[in-house]
């Protein structure tokens, strides 16, 4: 079951943290989704993207500073679009967006990416989209060897599962209300990194087992998880290795940029 045409709400995350960030620095921009990659403004990749896709009907950035892209000649256009509005942000992820979900009038479902993701596209939207649709929280996340088949010497994080190693794509889905619960506890660990424990306890005992004796599967663990919150969770295993890849570092902006500039042979 898909999700009718021009009705997905997109959350673009255009923050940034409160140390300074080496790519705005060396732009000499005073907040990093303002920093060029190959010449643009890295939100704006993202950001047409989402306004491009049939299924997105509206974008919502969430920003500290909105005024920030309004003034900026690179990205005014955002600020100017009437299915693009600003939102201001908080200290946190899960705690701006449940401030943003108790006080604008959200419909289901919603999808939330991030201003660096500057290769996003179409398929990978149409994958989470297709593969999200009917679950109440889907997480997107590449596989190990999807990366390295087509870029061996690409470095990111992983986690390591039973069914691979995996590294997340910065795409997320809120089908429904259900959500909550886990954005709550997002919300809480982001407030106190130092008692993870609470994601445990969250979680359940036989989840963190499974992955530290590697016996669980991460599409397994997810849907467990899933039902502890008495919701439908759901992974999606993104096809392009290219999901991955956000300008994160300078290293990734060089990357990205060579991407970029084969597409467009």
């Amino acid at each position: 079951m898909s999700a009718p045409a021009s009705d997905i709400t997109a959350i673009l995350l255009a923050g940034w943290r409160p140390v300074p960030d080496p790519l705005a620095l060396a732009a000499g921009v005073e907040a990093k989704p303002l920093a060029p990659v190959a010449g643009d403004a890295m939100i704006n990749y993202p950001a047409r993207a989402l306004l491009a896709h049939p299924a997105i009907g509206r974008v919502i950035v969430l920003t500290q500073a909105p005024e920030l892209f309004a003034d900026d000649p690179a990205t005014a256009w955002l600020a100017e679009h009437p299915r693009v509005r600003f939102e201001k942000s908080g200290g946190g992820i899960a705690s701006s967006l449940t401030a943003l979900l108790d006080r604008a009038d959200l419909p289901f479902p919603l999808l939330m990416t991030t201003a660096d993701h500057v290769l996003l596209d179409a398929a990978m939207l149409d994958q989470m989209v297709r593969e999200a649709s009917g679950a109440d929280i889907a997480v997107a996340m590449v596989e190990r060897a999807t990366l390295l088949a087509r870029y061996p010497r690409s470095r990111r994080t992983w986690l390591k599962f039973r069914d691979g190693w995996w590294s997340g794509a910065n795409i997320f889905w809120f089908g429904s209300g259900k959500a909550r619960p886990v954005i709550a506890l997002w919300q809480e660990v982001e407030q106190d990194r130092k008692k993870g424990w609470k994601i445990v306890s969250a979680f359940g005992p036989l989840t963190l087992l499974g992955a530290v004796l590697r016996i669980a599967t991460l599409r397994g663990g997810i849907a467990r998880v899933g039902r502890r919150f008495g919701l439908t969770a759901r992974l999606v295993a993104m096809e392009k290795a290219e999901a991955c890849i956000d300008a994160d570092k300078p290293d990734d902006v060089v990357l990205i940029e060579a991407i970029l500039a084969n597409a467009a042979e």
